[in-house]
C-alpha cells in the first residue's frame, strides 16, 4: 500500500457502507410506529397525544445528540461512535420490544434516537475522509436514499410481520440485528485511510485533540459566526419535519380513515413518498454538483413541496392515482434538503466539518420532533369521541387543524432559503 495513493473505491464504500447500515437502522426504527399505530394504540391503551409523544422521544434524544455528535466526530472519529451508537440502539430496541408500558416504551425510543443520531454525522465525516471532494454531495444523497430503504422497509413489509407474528416478535428480532452490525462496525471500520495505509481525502486530518469544554464550546461558538449555519439548519426542519410527521406517523391513519384504505395500502402510499424522497436526495446534489449552485435547487424544491402539501391535504376527494403523483412530487422535490449539508459545510472552515454538520441535522431534525406530538396534540383537542376497535377515530377536520402546521413550517422554510449565502460549491472559508 502507498501512502499517497488514495484508497481504491470499493474499500471506500464497504467502510461507508457499514455506516450507511446504521443509519438505514435509524429510518426504520423512525417510520415503524406509523404501521403500528393501531396496535400501540391498543396495547399501550393511549391515545393520539400520547402516541405522538412516544415518537417524539426518538427525536427528543436524536436532536440533542446532534452537536455532541458533531464535535465528537471531529475528535475522536466516527468509527467508535458508530458501534457504541449501534450497540445502544440495540439495547433501545430491546427495550421497546419488552415494554409492559408505554413509560417503557418511551425510555426504549429515547435510547434509540439517540443511538443512531450518531450515524449520520459520522457518516458524513467518513465520506469526508474516504471521498473525493466532488462526491461528498452525492454520497450524502446516497446516505439518504439508504435511510429510506430502511423507512421503506418499516412500511408494508413491517406490517405484514406485525400482523402475521405480532409487533414484539418483530423487534426482538430487530434488536439483535442491530447487535450483529454493531460487531461488524467495530472490526470493519477506520476513521481515515490513513489507518488503511492510503492517503486520506480531508484537507485536514490532524486536528489538535483538545477535549477542554473551553475548546469545544469555542468550535460550537465558530460555527455560529457564519449566517448560513443558522439557516441551513432551520430551514430544512420545515422540509424534513411535513415528511416525516405525514410518512412517519400521522399518515396511515389520515389515509385509512378518510380514503378508506387498508393499513397495509395506506402504509404502500407513505412508502412512496419516502422512496421519492430518498431518490431525490442524491439526483438533487449531484445536480447541485453539476450546476455548481446550491441556493436556486433548494429554494425549488421548497415551493414545490410546499404547494403539493396543500393540494394534497386540502383539496377534498383526490384520485388516488393523483394522490400518489403528489406524494411523488414532493417526495422528490423534498430531496433537496440533502444539498443543505454539502452547502453547510462549505460555508464554514473545514476543521468544523464535523460539528457544523452536527448542528445542521440538529435543525432538520427539529421539524419532526416538534410537529408529530403537536399534531398529535390538535388531533386529541378535536377528537368528537368516536372509537372503532379500541382506536380513536380523528374526523378531517381534525387532520386538516393538524396539518396546517406543515403547511405554514414549510412556507418558513421558504423564507429561510431565500436568505442564504450562495457558495457555487466551493470551500468559502479555509
Amino acid at each position: 500500500m502507498n501512502k499517497n495513493t488514495y484508497p481504491p473505491t470499493y474499500l471506500a464504500w464497504i467502510i461507508w457502507g457499514l455506516g450507511a447500515a446504521l443509519y438505514f437502522t435509524g429510518f426504520y426504527q423512525r417510520v415503524a410506529p406509523a404501521v403500528m399505530t393501531d396496535q400501540l394504540m391498543t396495547d399501550f391503551n393511549i391515545g393520539a397525544a400520547a402516541l405522538g409523544n412516544f415518537s417524539a422521544f426518538y427525536f427528543y434524544s436524536y436532536f440533542v445528540m446532534q452537536v455532541p455528535t458533531g464535535i465528537l466526530a471531529d475528535y475522536l472519529g466516527p468509527r467508535r461512535l458508530l458501534a457504541a451508537g449501534c450497540l445502544v440502539s440495540a439495547i433501545g430496541t430491546l427495550l421497546f420490544a419488552w415494554a409492559p408500558t408505554i413509560i417503557f416504551a418511551n425510555l426504549g425510543s429515547l435510547l434509540i434516537g439517540g443511538a443512531v443520531g450518531v450515524a449520520y454525522v459520522a457518516l458524513l465525516k467518513i465520506a469526508t475522509n474516504w471521498f473525493a471532494p466532488n462526491r461528498f454531495a452525492m454520497a450524502s444523497g446516497l446516505a439518504l436514499l439508504i435511510g429510506i430503504c430502511g423507512a421503506v422497509c418499516a412500511g408494508v413489509p413491517l406490517r405484514f410481520l406485525a400482523d402475521l407474528f405480532g409487533w414484539r416478535p418483530v423487534m426482538f428480532v430487530s434488536a439483535a440485528a442491530t447487535l450483529a452490525l454493531t460487531i461488524a462496525i467495530w472490526i470493519f471500520v477506520r476513521d481515515d485511510p490513513a489507518e488503511k495505509g492510503y492517503k486520506s481525502f480531508a484537507t485536514n486530518t490532524a486536528p489538535a485533540l483538545d477535549y477542554s469544554p473551553l475548546s469545544v464550546l469555542k468550535g460550537l461558538g465558530m460555527v455560529f459566526r457564519y449566517k448560513n449555519t443558522w439557516l441551513l439548519s432551520l430551514a430544512p426542519s420545515g422540509v424534513v419535519g411535513s415528511v416525516l410527521a405525514f410518512s412517519g406517523l400521522w399518515g396511515v391513519p389520515f389515509l385509512t380513515t378518510h380514503y378508506g384504505l387498508s393499513p397495509s395500502q395506506s402504509s404502500a402510499i407513505t412508502s412512496i413518498l419516502l422512496v421519492a424522497w430518498a431518490f431525490g436526495g442524491p439526483v438533487m446534489g449531484a445536480l447541485s454538483d453539476r450546476i455548481g449552485r446550491r441556493r436556486p435547487l433548494y429554494l425549488a424544491g421548497c415551493i414545490i413541496a410546499s404547494i403539493g402539501w396543500v393540494v394534497l391535504l386540502y383539496i377534498p376527494g383526490i384520485p388516488i392515482w393523483i394522490l400518489i403523483c403528489l406524494v411523488i412530487v414532493i417526495g422528490f422535490a423534498s430531496g433537496v434538503m440533502i444539498i443543505g449539508f454539502a452547502f453547510v459545510k462549505e460555508s464554514v472552515p473545514p476543521s468544523l466539518a464535523g460539528t457544523v454538520s452536527g448542528v445542521c441535522n440538529m435543525g432538520v431534525m427539529s421539524g419532526p420532533m416538534i410537529l408529530q406530538p403537536l399534531i398529535g396534540w390538535i388531533l386529541e383537542r378535536n377528537w368528537n369521541g368516536v372509537v372503532e376497535n379500541g382506536v380513536r377515530i380523528y374526523d378531517l377536520n381534525a387532520y386538516r387543524s393538524g396539518f396546517g402546521l406543515m403547511i405554514v413550517w414549510s412556507v418558513i422554510a421558504i423564507v429561510l432559503m431565500s436568505f442564504t449565502t450562495e457558495t457555487h460549491c466551493r470551500q468559502m472559508v479555509e
